[in-house]
């Protein structure tokens, strides 16, 4: 009897495509939240940007005013945390009536505070909220006559639970922590300069999303440049040190893309793992004790993909040359030279061959 009720809840959870899973959470569903991130908060400070310097520039216009409104209700989406709501429950493979739900269940995780808590969930709080509520709503998902009201009502309900009784505490301990963080940067910027570069670097190039965990430990100031130095190490590093196996197709898509290509070989070949690791703990103290770089949280965990790491920093430093020849150097130029010489090195004593780094693109 009690195998067949196992099999039975076996056949449900593959019939229902519910995974529990470091897979399917750690890698798919917080690669999800980064996008959800992308398409709200970076965007809209994108075009928040845009707007107030074309406002510098031109004086106030219809379209700076335009860019500045429609880029705070984009980031609003990501603080009330429907943006992330819906691209979790994507990623979960829920169905329709369940992703809908799932924006209202990512703004009660990001926006409701616990019992004993004061502090909202934020982001964390809202990726649990909606993981609980979209797993539970697919369970119920087309079982009952009136899935109209029952499906939303068992997503809502239950991750309205878990934003409640969970999100605010997983929330309040990843703050906290990136708060320690930088306080430790800033108590020790050179030690802690290389730890957080080598760390978060490691994250982006491993199958989790750097971007999202630096958002919901809220990383920012000299911890958050660390960080991003860090990522554009292990992106132009590869990017470089792999251009004679996947040439100009490679250097693009390792080095604006990600570095997440080469984990297949990295498991095969551990040794390619070192340059581009041991240039962002060269450049991560740089960073922190000689060019006092900074960073917002969404910048602060993607390196040179899609150059975000770069904006975050032109909006938390501002835009000016002085600034961008530090991008320039510290983002690109020095991860390149650095990572080449550290890989041509390697070869030299046989510790990396011809073909390691190869990608099939």
């Amino acid at each position: 009897m009690g195998s067949e009720h196992l099999e039975e809840r076996i056949s449900l959870r593959k019939r229902k495509d519910i995974e529990i899973s470091t897979k399917r959470y750690l890698q798919d569903a917080m690669s999800a939240m980064a996008l959800g991130l992308f398409a709200t908060l970076l965007m809209g400070t994108i075009l928040d940007v845009l707007g107030t310097q074309t406002a510098n520039l031109f004086g106030e216009n219809a379209v700076s005013a335009f860019l500045v409104e429609i880029a705070a209700i984009a980031k609003n989406m990501m603080i009330m945390g429907a943006g992330i709501g819906v691209a979790v429950a994507t990623a979960l493979k829920a169905p329709p009536l369940v992703i809908y739900s799932s924006a209202a269940v990512g703004a009660m995780g990001a926006t409701l505070t616990g019992f004993g808590i004061t502090m909202a969930g934020g982001p964390a709080g809202a990726f649990i909220a909606v993981a609980v509520g979209a797993e539970f709503g697919k369970l119920v998902s087309k079982e009952t006559k009136v899935d109209i009201l029952v499906t939303p009502g068992v997503t809502l309900i239950t991750g309205g639970i878990a934003a409640k009784l969970v999100g605010p505490a997983v929330g309040w301990c990843l703050v906290k922590l990136g708060q320690a963080i930088m306080a430790a940067t800033e108590w020790q910027p050179f030690f802690f300069g290389i730890f957080i570069a080598v760390i978060v670097g490691l994250a982006l190039t491993a199958p989790i999303s750097s971007a999202a965990i630096c958002v919901m430990m809220e990383l920012s100031g000299l911890a958050a440049g660390a960080a991003t130095v860090g990522c554009c190490a292990q992106m132009v590093g590869f990017a470089v040190a792999s251009y004679r196996e996947n040439g100009v197709g490679g250097l693009v898509a390792q080095g604006i893309g990600t570095s997440m290509l080469q984990v297949s070989n990295i498991i095969k070949h551990p040794w390619i793992l070192v340059p581009p690791t041991l240039t962002g703990a060269i450049i991560g103290p740089l960073s922190t004790c000689v060019f006092h770089m900074s960073n917002i949280p969404i910048g602060a965990g993607m390196g040179t993909c899609g150059f975000v790491g770069s904006i975050g920093t032109f909006t938390d430093m501002g835009f000016s040359l002085d600034v961008l020849w530090k991008v320039l150097l510290l983002h690109i130029v020095l991860p390149a030279i650095l990572a080449f010489a550290i890989d041509k090195a390697m070869r030299g004593m046989g510790l990396i061959k011809d073909g390691d780094y190869k990608l099939d693109l």
